[in-house]
């Protein structure tokens, strides 16, 4: 049942006095183990003490973009200079359980794909509570039910036909839990009237409940850390981690967080994220998606320099792609961090083992260049890509668990080449728009329907996937861009892609799937062809889904 819980005035140390935090979704079976008031008044005493700067710090996010759309330049900043120049700061040390992490494994906080995950035989596994989650709120309460099984080693599931899934006996990947980003609320979470920051909701349930159960296992409350674009927002998220180890009573420096550099302003302060999370930093991740996402929201308006070709068309080979992906092995190794690098998202095909060869060449390929660019390791999206990864890491590493020393002072990357975004091969293709719609279209179904991480065409789609998407048809559109077929991109064109699309969609998906297909294409024709652009395509998503699926 609905709840709520009166904060501040018993000891719970909000900051402006007392406080009210309430629950207005449904609240039942083991979601009560999770939404207790110790813990609420715990996320409460965050949101009050934090979400006024985070609301601060999403300003100066809309400030700093209107700038780069004026002068169309972005660089490293001038007043931090002096960290990036300081030789001798180093994060801290990592945990025993995070030294060696080649092979990581992706997925949502679903029981039967965690246990899967745990099992998989990779080192870590990002419980992703952020775009591989449609953030319904009973996915958002039965993930944290699922963590605190999965930290106990006591998560079971038994799927609709019989088959049970239980966690093996032996080692299980080490568990580190991707929030939601600084941009989102989570409306069913509500402190003195006004939903809380979705971050704060994720992290403090999940520190609550679990921090001293891990460290008590030998382990640690660890966190990727998404969407950042500033130094500033990593600050906020130290101050974060320090004030609930403080609360809790857990040493100070027990947290350790790896920032996914998936932004590009990001990109021009992965020195400085590393330095205001020196306490806590574990390392930075290089993402594909979110980051080509980011520099088309950046640059939507500067004009056909900025105009990418078909998005897979764009590989990590790609001059600007190699210099953020060089940059970001060189400053962590630097200052001590382990650098991981991007997803291999094939899902294995049953069928055709053809398919699966072709693919499997791809993602070895890749995973052996990210192995001598001096990755630490690399993130999959299905357990049968783990032992592929670990091979190409293992040949590179021998019997070293890591790459920090290989700190490639051989790097020397400028402003300019982070932008070269005109040197990238490629073209902008009918069949490639095409794709842009099918993807997005099925994945907005699912997600809408309450799955956030989906097979289609044998990739793992997340969010990202759809942003990217939506991205590049809302800019093509803008600038006119010609199709390899010498046509150029209108929002007629596009609509009518996405009409075929959707009665295609419509005939293979059956009766009972037209309410969040109807939905699924109203939202794209919204975020594709309107005429502002949308900073978050999850944030007018959000506003369409109710408490459960």
């Amino acid at each position: 049942m609905p709840h709520g819980v009166d904060v501040g005035q018993s000891g719970a140390g909000t900051q402006g006095g007392a406080g009210r935090v309430e629950v207005s979704g449904e609240v039942d079976g083991r979601g009560r183990e999770i939404l207790t008031e110790e813990a609420l008044a715990f996320v409460a005493e965050l949101q009050a003490r934090f979400g006024a700067r985070r609301e601060e710090l999403l300003a100066l996010r809309s400030e700093r973009r209107a700038q780069v759309a004026r002068t169309g330049r972005l660089d490293f900043l001038r007043e931090t200079r002096h960290i990036r120049a300081e030789p001798s700061w180093r994060v801290n040390l990592a945990p025993r359980d995070l030294v060696d992490r080649r092979v990581e494994i992706t997925g949502p906080t679903d029981p039967k794909m965690a246990v899967n995950a745990l099992n998989s035989g990779a080192q870590a596994w990002l419980a992703d509570l952020e775009d591989a989650n449609t953030p319904h709120w009973n996915n958002v309460v039965t993930g944290q039910v699922v963590l605190a099984d999965a930290v106990r080693r006591r998560l079971a599931y038994t799927s609709p036909d019989g088959r049970e899934y239980r966690l093996g006996d032996g080692r299980l990947a080490t568990i580190v839990v991707r929030p939601r980003g600084w941009h989102l609320t989570e409306r069913h979470v509500t402190v003195d009237g006004e939903p809380a920051a979705a971050a704060l909701v994720d992290f403090g349930l999940y520190f609550f409940h679990n921090a001293h159960e891990l460290l008590g296992r030998g382990s640690g409350p660890y966190f990727y850390l998404p969407k950042l674009e500033s130094h500033l927002e990593a600050r906020l998220w130290a101050d974060v981690f320090a004030y609930a180890e403080q609360r809790l009573g857990i040493r100070r420096g027990r947290v350790r967080a790896t920032v996914l550099i998936e932004t590009i302003p990001a990109a021009f302060e992965m020195e400085e994220i590393l330095y205001e999370l020196r306490q806590y930093a574990a390392g930075l991740n290089a993402g594909r998606w979110d980051y080509l996402f980011s520099i088309i929201k950046y640059f939507r308006d500067a004009g056909p320099d900025f105009v990418l070709p078909d998005r897979n068309a764009v590989t990590m080979t790609a001059p600007f792609m190699r210099a953020y992906t060089e940059l970001l092995v060189r400053t962590c190794h630097k200052r001590g961090a382990f650098a991981i690098g991007g997803m291999a998202a094939f899902v294995p095909s049953r069928r055709d083992s053809s398919v699966n060869e072709t693919a499997f060449e791809r993602v070895r390929a890749d995973k052996e260049r990210e192995a001598k660019d001096g990755f630490d390791g690399s993130w999959v999206a299905h357990p049968d890509l783990v032992p592929l990864c670990n091979e190409m890491f293992d040949v590179r590493l021998g019997a070293h668990r890591n790459q920090l020393s290989q700190l490639r002072e051989d790097v020397h990357v400028t402003a300019d080449d982070l932008l070269d975004l005109a040197s990238t091969p490629g073209a902008v293709t009918l069949r490639g728009l095409r794709n842009n719609v099918a993807v997005a279209l099925r994945y907005l179904t699912a997600w809408l329907g309450g799955t956030g991480a989906v097979a289609i065409f044998n990739l793992m789609e997340d969010a990202a996937t759809a942003e990217i998407a939506r991205s590049q048809l809302w800019q093509w559109i803008h600038n006119r861009t010609e199709l390899d077929t010498g046509e150029k991109v209108t929002a007629e064109l596009v609509g009518d892609v996405m009409a075929k699309e959707y009665e295609r969609l419509r005939a293979e998906a059956g009766a009972g799937a037209e309410d969040h297909l109807d939905a699924a294409r109203k939202l794209l024709e919204r975020v594709v062809l309107g005429e502002e652009f949308a900073d978050f395509l999850t944030v007018p998503a959000y506003d369409l889904i109710d408490g459960t699926p």
